[in-house]
């Protein structure tokens, strides 16, 4: 009969697109999760069924979405189906016999339920209400799904590494194996030199002899001491260089994917890979060393061994068998665990950074209690996997040291009988008891690279879901490198969906933003001005239509060339611990003080930074100077200010700052726009009734388009934002210009 085949979910919320890859591999297609999380427009939020649901049907499967009741279900339903699980889950239901129904779990594997508990966490509270139902995703091949064509098992990522740093560090990877090689070379001479001791120098009662073996013996010590010695500091440089360049390589990866990668993935998933490298990293060298010193070993010893008499070999062998089939009956059940561990150490860093950042906020609103209560929960749940991780390893350990040392008693009463029937000297008996204590450590070290290896492969899979992904400018088609700062932003025909959302943010915009002039987008919160800016800024591909600068498509141009041509301040301006001066020339390694004090002008905190004692040089962001939210946000303004660029977007740059400062900076920008296309978006009417044109977005769509004065003549949708901000009960009475001086 066909097993069904299990992956393991390698992601929080990876269980839909986990659940049709099983299903898929089941009807004989092998898709990647990456493929799968694509076609259904996965979040960090996980998938929805409406999405797996249309992911399946991209991929060939004829889908059905419907509620059962248990009898309807088990019954009637085409299985392999996918179900919704305990409110927050999917899994998959492959076979239903009688009194069991079989489930794969992407989270916690092959398991089997009763029909209660099947119930239970299919249906949910009214599982046992006559009639109630459970949903349920009907999956049926279609011609389509088998001209699919089949993803070949990427193992590429775990070659590439393996190459690259092993030859790249080749110098001190042999060095290493000379070292190994001679280290055993020592280690072999001295069962024969405790032979020598009790059948020479003890039977002839010689005590130079003695003192000779014995002092041998020290200098064998001294010399595996000093080659160890060595070793160790060998190990600690290439160990160090081989972690920092896999990180390196990680988080250049991590800087080419595109800015919407980031909002579908957990900051904790995204460190938790970063701690995936050390493991990755033992056992390209501590782990995989340390087993090639063992299996050298084992290999010399079990030799000498084998000399020594062929039944205690045999006996030896049969109980290393043994061992390691005991040991590999738990393979399964720590991979499962590590799993879980990765998903709940994940949720916990997570919850840690959010406790620290938002502090103020739990304060302010007494939550402490209810936000402690929260990471307590997550605590309990890491403490009861690692009281089941330790159940398995006490589990292992017991049933492993039974067997060894069933081994070694069996050995040694063989070995005594031997003795006392005169087949072998007591020499050669303590020699056969030094080389069972020398082969209990390679032994262990074999176990514990099995360990390390499936860890390693479990952090590889992880690791190679990041950097399988498409950069966010390919390498071919090359892109357009050139900018035209004179051209304008012509927008045609412009959808826009959110991954995983069902409606639409912005629907078929048409809009020209008009070369070294200033646009303003408002609107009410929720409208689409900051997507639309989004769109502008290549954050996000168009669902429909096309964005155009001059004669060339957006998405045609060089990211870098694009990024490099603007400025920008968004929402949430991140300031970094650094410097004022490295916060504002940021990108800049030589920092241009003079258009640094320039930036700081037209931003209105020149005489802040002048101020503070260090200047420019003091350190700001979260282990530095406190700054007010305005403060920030003029600090932003002059990092926007400082690249000179062509193109300014402005996203509610200037929403914290007071009139004063704001009506200062607005001047200031205002002489700094002439020459610049600037996009900006705001609430106030002194931020955009200077602006050439303005556009009123509502629901995603453009309502108006105009000037100040024009628009409000129209008394339309921008008048009523006007009078609603300024609350003037006579401006039906006022003039358009009083209004515009007003």
């Amino acid at each position: 009969m066909q097993k069904f085949p299990f992956y393991q979910q390698q992601e929080t919320k990876d269980c839909g697109p986990t659940c049709l890859r099983m299903i898929a591999k089941f009807y004989g297609k092998n898709i990647s999760v990456a493929t799968i999380r694509t076609l259904a427009e996965t979040t960090r939020e996980g998938s929805s069924l409406a999405g797996i649901s249309e992911a399946a049907e991209k991929l060939g499967f004829h889908t059905l979405g419907v509620g059962l009741d248990y009898a309807q279900f088990s019954e009637e339903a085409p299985l392999p189906a996918l179900v919704h699980w305990a409110g927050n889950h999917f899994v998959v239901v492959h076979k239903v016999s009688k009194g069991q129904v079989h489930v794969a779990d992407p989270a916690h594997g092959l398991l089997t339920y009763s029909p209660q508990e099947f119930r239970r966490s299919w249906i949910g509270a009214q599982a046992d209400v006559p009639g109630a139902q459970g949903v349920v995703l009907l999956l049926e091949p279609l011609p389509a799904f088998y001209e699919q064509p089949d993803e070949p098992r990427d193992t590429s990522y775990g070659g590439r590494v393996v190459r690259a740093h092993v030859g790249r560090h080749r110098r001190f990877f042999l060095q290493l194996l000379i070292g190994l090689v001679a280290a055993s070379g020592l280690q072999l001479l001295l069962p024969f030199l405790t032979q020598s001791i009790v059948d020479v120098g003890i039977k002839n009662q010689d005590l130079g002899f003695v003192y000779l073996v014995l002092g041998a013996q020290l200098f064998l010590f001294i010399g595996r001491t000093s080659l160890e010695i060595i070793r160790s500091w060998i190990l600690l440089h290439l160990s160090t260089r081989i972690n920092v360049a896999l990180i390196s390589d990680f988080f250049i990866k991590l800087m080419r994917l595109p800015i919407g990668y980031f909002d579908t993935r957990l900051t904790g998933d995204i460190l938790q890979r970063i701690h995936d490298h050390h493991r990755i990293e033992q056992l390209l060298t501590a782990s995989s060393l340390n087993t090639l010193f063992s299996v050298v070993n084992l290999g010399i010893f079990g030799a000498v061994l084998a000399w020594y008499n062929g039944v205690i070999f045999l006996l030896f062998g049969g109980g290393l068998l043994l061992y390691f089939g005991w040991i590999s009956l738990f393979l399964r059940s720590r991979k499962n665990i590590d799993y879980k561990r990765f998903a709940q150490v994940s949720a916990e860093q997570s919850k840690v950074m959010e406790l620290i950042g938002g502090m103020q906020e739990i304060k302010l609103h007494n939550a402490e209690r209810q936000k402690r209560w929260s990471w307590e929960y997550l605590q309990a749940r890491l403490f009861r996997l690692e009281v089941r991780s330790l159940r398995l390893e006490q589990m292992q350990t017991v049933g492993a040291n039974f067997i060894n040392e069933l081994k070694n008693i069996l050995i040694t009463t063989y070995a005594a009988t031997l003795v006392i029937q005169g087949n072998l000297t007591l020499g050669m008996m303590l020699a056969v008891a030094y080389i069972i204590g020398q082969l209990n450590s390679p032994v262990l070290q074999l176990v514990s690279f099995a360990h390390s290896l499936q860890d390693a492969r479990i952090a590889l899979e992880r690791l190679a879901e990041i950097h399988d992904k498409p950069d966010e400018e390919p390498a071919t088609p090359a892109r357009v490198s050139y900018v035209d700062p004179a051209a304008d932003l012509v927008i045609q025909n412009l959808s826009f969906r959110y991954a995983g959302a069902v409606d639409s943010v912005l629907h078929d915009i048409n809009l020209v933003i008009p070369a070294r002039k200033v646009t303003a987008f408002v609107g009410a919160s929720g409208s689409g001005k900051t997507t639309l800016l989004k769109l502008l800024l290549k954050f996000y591909e168009p669902t429909a239509g096309s964005i155009a600068l001059g004669g060339a498509r957006l998405s045609t141009i060089s990211q870098q060339a694009w990024r490099a041509h603007f400025g920008v301040v968004m929402q949430e301006g991140y300031i970094f611990n650094d410097t004022i001066a490295g916060n504002v020339a940021l990108g800049d390694d030589t920092i241009d003080y003079q258009r640094l004090v320039q930036a700081v002008e037209v931003a209105n905190i020149r005489d802040f930074c002048e101020g503070l004692p260090q200047s420019y040089n003091t350190r700001i962001g979260g282990e530095g100077l406190g700054m007010s939210t305005g403060q920030k946000q003029r600090l932003l303004i002059a990092r926007a200010v400082y690249k000179s660029p062509d193109f300014l977007f402005f996203d509610e740059a200037t929403s914290a700052l007071d009139a004063r400062n704001e009506r200062v900076i607005m001047e200031n920008l205002q002489a700094f726009y002439r020459g610049k296309t600037a996009v900006i978006i705001a609430h106030r009417l002194s931020t955009v009734k200077n602006a050439d044109q303005i556009v009123v977005l509502d629901q995603g769509s453009i309502l108006e388009v105009g000037t100040h004065r024009t628009l409000v003549q129209q008394r339309g949708a921008y008048y009523n934002l006007v009078k609603n901000q300024l609350d003037l009960e006579q401006l039906h009475h006022a003039t358009g210009e009083e209004v515009l001086h007003g």
